[in-house]
């Protein structure tokens, strides 16, 4: 994490241990992580999750995690960057206990705000980052950021090797600033960094006779 430029207090690494610790006594009962990832974890999903704290503008005052489930990337990134006030939006009441429980227990110098609601029902949270991890193809992704993000924000998306289709379809829908950067835990993975990015122009892209053929129906 030190490489990555993350500080990483004595402070810090106990409340990273009390997330796994957590965790892993809640995976018990309910599904927060693949089983077989249980065993790395550390590196799975800490290392994973913290490589975006090193992204965060350091300017960025809010950030809004989507789906935030087991805490990744929320947590982490709420342990390491102590100024942030944090949003996790998690439509399971279960997932959004745990996280509860484990922030408590991490003893966050900001509790993140548990949001429990489904992502486009939330009030939007006017944040100048948005995360996500594991959650939905990028097209929907940027749907549901853009309820919850400043102008000026920014998207940290973690994805894996299917990246470049998923960017492709993407672009479809939306045209996108986007920067591609390698994942430390992951050489083809990537998280995606995507600054401005709008609605493509749904028109140009009509098949001809459509609109009139929808009107003739009507």
């Amino acid at each position: 994490m030190r490489e990555l430029g993350v500080d990483v207090s004595r402070e810090t690494q106990g409340q990273l241990d009390a997330l796994v610790a957590t965790l892993v006594r809640w995976q018990k009962a309910i599904n927060l992580v693949g089983r077989a990832t249980l065993g790395d974890i550390w590196t799975r999903h800490i290392l994973d999750s913290a490589q975006i704290a090193g992204l965060v503008p350091e300017r960025a005052k809010t950030l809004a995690d989507l789906g935030s489930g087991g805490g990744f990337p929320g947590l982490v990134v709420a342990a390491l960057r102590p100024d942030l006030d944090v949003t996790l939006i998690e439509v399971d009441a279960r997932k959004a206990a745990f996280l509860g429980e484990a922030a408590r227990r991490m003893a966050l110098k900001k509790l993140p705000r548990i949001v429990i609601k489904r992502i486009e029902d939330a009030e939007p949270a006017a944040a100048d980052v948005v995360t996500a991890r594991a959650l939905a193809p990028l097209s929907q992704l940027l749907a549901w950021a853009g309820r919850h993000r400043m102008d000026t924000a920014i998207c940290l998306f973690h994805k894996g090797k299917g990246w470049q289709g998923e960017l492709t379809e993407a672009m479809k829908d939306w045209d996108i600033e986007c920067q591609p950067l390698t994942s430390v835990t992951d050489r083809d993975a990537v998280i995606l960094r995507i600054g401005s990015y709008s609605p493509a122009d749904i028109r140009d892209r009509q098949p001809e006779g459509r609109g009139r053929q929808n009107h003739d129906r009507d």
